[in-house]
């Protein structure tokens, strides 16, 4: 998935009960993995997929949702929700990225990685950008965009409405 990553956080988070932090930690938690974009390219000159970083293995996240969780209900309980919202963000976007990518939901069991549609980009075009939008898995992407476009267009159409102003006449 290359775009529909924020927006799918925003969905989830659009899903929840109205509550503080919420939101955020849904945007902020379905895009985190791909912080192994960071590693990928100004570090590791490329030489492994991001999807084969531990920032995109399941596990891993439930490992630190494990660790975290309980932390948080301690010593910070008021930011309880917000933080498993965060770990769902993660693994929404483990989600998504098993579509078209490859994820190692079974690691450490196994180091084979899972996908629902096996691909492999051909490189009909000029640069990655076009030969991964020209894929019919990128329309996959629109839709997901296109319904979180709606749903927040619906919400703030609703908070300007007339009937929601708190505003005397």
């Amino acid at each position: 998935m290359i775009i529909a990553h924020l927006p799918s956080g925003y969905l989830l988070g659009r899903s929840l009960p109205k509550a503080p932090l919420l939101l955020p930690a849904a945007l902020v938690g379905s895009v985190f993995p791909d912080i192994s974009l960071i590693w990928y390219y100004f570090i590791d000159d490329r030489a492994y997929h991001t999807q084969e970083y531990w920032v995109h293995i399941p596990m891993f996240w439930l490992m630190v949702a494990v660790v975290t969780l309980p932390l948080v209900s301690r010593f910070a309980r008021k930011y309880l929700p917000a933080a498993i919202t965060f770990f769902l963000g993660t693994l929404l976007h483990c989600c998504l990225d098993t579509f078209d990518g490859y994820i190692m939901w079974l690691w450490p069991f196994t180091d084979k990685a899972f996908t629902i549609f096996p691909f492999e980009i051909t490189r009909h075009w000029g640069n990655w950008i076009l030969n991964s939008i020209f894929r019919w898995i990128f329309l996959v992407e629109v839709i997901i965009c296109c319904v979180a476009l709606i749903a927040w267009l619906r919400r703030n159409r609703h908070k300007s409405s007339p009937e929601n102003s708190s505003g005397t006449k």
